[in-house]
């Protein structure tokens, strides 16, 4: 954590380190500031000094690399993405109110976060080592030790190789104009815009060409979508579905939930994101609990794989007020109406019409 930022900062566990801003602090900045990314470890964060860091990319490939940072810097062309980072648990806070989920963070909205990333694409690296015909999937790996998989082994992931040779895949080295601090992958991580966090791995010491996912516990095991009847106790590997793709999301960040208000004109503020390359196309605000709909304004766009901010000023009646919005991609697909219908055991992508409640009194009275 960086200092000065506790304040901004809700804390679900300090080791292994896992926190997100305050809904009010992330609608601050529509590229988060570094102290207020979120942070989502599931082991102790390894720091790693820049000069001694080492890549190693090999599996099905012509010419095995190993890589320093200063290698990357001289290599490769640099580039520069914005992107949202989204973790697969966000708003699982509203999952939980359904029904329990044991064992899991309750996430509210702020697992998710934008920077401007600078680095080197994957693809060009993956090029330079020259990728054998065959290759599906590209695996992923890092230092960190996750105690929860068993046995504990080093985090791990894949993505496919039509993903990983996408001009917006890259591994990182700066964000947002800075070198990309430890707490946030540093030396060098994988952002892998459009898919869930978990897929971009941080402290990345090691890429792998192959003909299969990944068996790591985290792509084999977790960050799989299992059926609301499932019993994760007695679910096995390749059990659900791998999570890659974010889904359609939004978040209300102000108002603050039970918040208390004048009557009169609010601006009610929030985010909305789709993953891939799908845009924004609407939000809709309520403040009758979705029987009337105002459409908000969507605000700056910074490109295809981050979120957009949208704000809205309503009229607010005396009494509680439950606000209600749902965002629309460009493919008019609209969120789900209601948790329930997306519950599932992990608690996992909750991206049901995002709704707070708010007491407002008669500045008259």
């Amino acid at each position: 954590m960086s200092a000065g930022t506790e304040h901004v900062m809700v804390v679900h566990e300090q080791d292994p380190y896992n926190a997100e801003p305050t809904p009010s602090a992330l609608a601050e900045h529509a590229l988060t500031p570094v102290g207020v990314f979120y942070g989502r470890n599931h082991g102790t964060i390894p720091v790693i000094a820049p000069q001694e860091w080492r890549l190693r990319i090999d599996g099905m490939v012509e010419h095995p690399l190993e890589l320093s940072l200063a290698d990357l810097k001289q290599r490769f062309a640099h580039r520069e993405v914005v992107a949202t980072l989204q973790c697969a648990g966000n708003r699982r806070a509203g999952l939980q109110a359904v029904r329990d989920i044991p064992g899991q963070h309750p996430w509210g909205a702020g697992a998710t976060s934008t920077a401007r990333w600078g680095g080197a694409g994957l693809a060009d690296v993956l090029a330079a080592a020259g990728m054998r015909p065959g290759v599906t999937d590209i695996e992923f790996e890092a230092p960190d030790i996750a105690g929860e998989a068993t046995p504990p082994q080093p985090y791990g992931s894949s993505i496919s190789a039509a993903k990983a040779t996408a001009g917006e895949t890259m591994l990182i080295w700066e964000m947002n104009g800075k070198p990309l601090p430890v707490e946030h992958g540093g030396p060098v991580r994988v952002v892998v815009p459009g898919h869930i966090g978990a897929r971009s791995v941080k402290w990345i010491e090691r890429i792998t060409a192959q003909d299969h996912p990944s068996d790591n516990f985290f792509q084999a095991s977790a960050y799989r979508l299992l059926p609301a009847d499932a019993d994760p106790a007695r679910t096995g590997i390749g059990d659900g579905f791998a999570l890659t793709a974010v889904a359609l999301n939004s978040a209300i960040l102000r108002p603050d939930d039970h918040a208390v208000l004048p009557s009169g004109p609010t601006t009610i503020k929030g985010y909305a994101y789709a993953g891939d390359d799908r845009g924004i196309a609407r939000v809709d605000v309520s403040v009758d609990g979705g029987r009337t709909w105002l459409q908000a304004e969507l605000e700056e766009d910074l490109g295809p794989w981050a979120w957009r901010f949208w704000h809205a000023t309503v009229g607010l009646p005396v009494g509680e007020v439950t606000i209600t919005a749902r965002a629309w991609d460009t493919t008019a697909a609209v969120q789900p109406e209601h948790p329930e219908s997306v519950w599932n055991p992990p608690g996992y992508i909750n991206n049901s019409w995002p709704a707070i409640t708010v007491s407002v009194h008669d500045v008259a009275g």
